[in-house]
């Protein structure tokens, strides 16, 4: 289940597009101010945010500057929910680095939309980004690592320990190791337990 945040002080407009996004299958969290919005950010870390602009203490251009500032939070899709709806309005929120701009009234339909759409995109950007890096590491396993060393890695993968990988293909435990960390320096791992992932 998908979760999204809506940081908005009007109870009554949260409230309503809580009920939408819940009846669409999602997991809803609501602040009503800037701050306890980037409070609950950090503590839930949701799919998408949608934010309104004008609140007091931090606006909604605020919270996005945060958020952008923040490298772990800057992918999750931001949308804003505002009244105000002139082209400057939107393009600024856009320049900022808003992906989408919902403009009040809006209908449950096109909340639904651009919620759905926006998830997907960031959903097939990291499955590209996955893939990217699955293949960087095949390219490098098929040029630099021996056909030795590719056993080991495997059977640290499965979680075999050193002790029993050098009694399996019948080398030391010295050996086990060399490879190990011949394996951590060719595919760039901080440590032995990352070789498993």
């Amino acid at each position: 289940m998908y979760s999204v945040l809506i940081i908005e002080d009007d109870l009554s407009v949260s409230g309503v597009i809580e009920s939408i996004l819940q009846e669409g299958g999602f997991e809803v969290y609501c602040a009503s101010d800037g701050q306890s919005g980037l409070a609950l950010l950090h503590e839930k870390r949701p799919d998408l945010i949608l934010c309104d602009i004008i609140m007091p203490n931090m606006d909604g251009h605020i919270v996005l500057e945060n958020i952008m500032r923040e490298r772990t939070l800057a992918d999750i899709p931001f949308v804003f929910i505002s009244g105000l709806g002139s082209r400057s309005d939107v393009r600024r929120g856009m320049t900022e680095g808003a992906d989408d701009y919902l403009s009040k009234p809006f209908s449950a339909n096109e909340l639904l939309n651009v919620v759905n759409s926006r998830i997907r995109r960031r959903e097939t950007i990291l499955q590209r980004q996955d893939n990217i890096t699955f293949q960087e590491e095949q390219t490098i396993l098929r040029k630099s690592i021996t056909k030795r060393e590719i056993e080991v890695l495997k059977m640290v993968g499965q979680g075999i320990t050193s002790k029993t990988i050098s009694e399996q293909l019948r080398v030391s435990l010295r050996t086990v190791e060399a490879h190990r960390t011949s394996l951590m320096n060719k595919l760039g791992a901080p440590n032995a337990a990352s070789l498993a992932r």
